[in-house]
């Protein structure tokens, strides 16, 4: 692969959605949804993402060895990603998303992880050459902490530049943070790293400035429809999103990471990168759907 390539490293679940008017309280069962199933996990979003952008990519996943496994490696292969790197476990099953969406576009999920909870060391060893020849390593948390702990050490010494979507949200170690060329959390994650609720572009700039003086080379809070907030050594705003309606939020977060490191690889500014990454976010969220609703080059167009 040569220099400008991403690496993905993370989860491949298969989401299972159902589409209905509200979002049922403890207890309740509301009837008349409908079911979608798709494929998803943060990793395999992010790298699909990326992937129908153009990215050169590279994924480094496990899946089971059942439908759902086959079905994600497939679905990798359509979309011209590496998948050298994916791994079959014939242990455990592939990941599961259960995700309920409300009329308003908004979410709530459980993920039964599987095979991504077993993901070693090892895994990342076998991808050394490759990391070494990326641009990126794009890395999130739904894979066990000392692994990606570990793929962050190991990128950071090859020179390779780490980006982590810190996402599902848990606390990290200062260690970590000073590994980090990007850092991209939402206002949740960005709570509870900093523990600053993040509800202007003040306390925006008070919560990433404390991620910053941990180390932290670039600093992107992610605010829905309000934009992305940038804090680097030449940057200090607020990056405003293309206004849509929503149907679906699912994987905005993660089309965006995508959409991010296709920019800075295609040589864009961080504004610049930035600004194409709020587009892809905002077309993804006007479909339903994880890894379906990833735009393309002329969609974003």
């Amino acid at each position: 692969m040569k220099k400008g390539g991403i690496v993905v490293i993370g989860s491949s679940n298969t989401d299972m959605v159902i589409q209905t008017g509200r979002l049922p309280a403890p207890g309740e069962t509301i009837l008349g949804g409908q079911f979608i199933m798709n494929p998803g996990g943060k990793g395999a979003n992010q790298a699909v993402a990326a992937a129908r952008l153009d990215g050169e990519v590279t994924f480094i996943a496990r899946v089971g060895n059942d439908i759902f496994g086959q079905e994600a490696i497939k679905g990798f292969q359509e979309h011209g990603i590496d998948i050298s790197c994916v791994a079959i476990d014939n242990e455990s099953p592939s990941g599961v998303a259960l995700i309920m969406v409300d009329d308003k576009g908004e979410n709530c999920i459980s993920v039964a992880l599987g095979a991504n909870l077993t993901m070693q060391k090892s895994d990342i060893d076998k991808a050394k050459e490759l990391i070494k020849q990326a641009s990126f390593v794009l890395i999130q948390l739904e894979i066990p902490m000392e692994v990606v702990t570990y793929a962050v050490d190991l990128a950071k010494s090859l020179g390779t530049r780490v980006v982590l979507n810190p996402a599902p949200a848990q606390p990290l170690s200062d260690d970590l943070l000073s590994s980090l060329h990007i850092i991209t959390p939402n206002e949740t994650e960005t709570a509870l790293l900093t523990g600053i609720k993040v509800e202007d572009e003040s306390t925006a700039r008070k919560a990433a400035r404390i991620l910053k003086d941990k180390g932290v080379d670039i600093v992107l809070i992610t605010m829905g429809e309000r934009g992305a907030y940038v804090l680097s050594d030449d940057d200090d705003q607020i990056v405003p999103s293309t206004k849509v309606i929503p149907v679906d939020t699912t994987a905005a977060g993660d089309t965006f990471n995508g959409a991010l490191l296709v920019g800075l690889s295609d040589g864009l500014s961080l504004t610049e990168a930035v600004e194409f990454a709020n587009k892809a976010a905002a077309f993804s969220v006007t479909k339903m759907g994880a890894q379906v609703s990833a735009p393309s080059r002329n969609d974003i167009k």
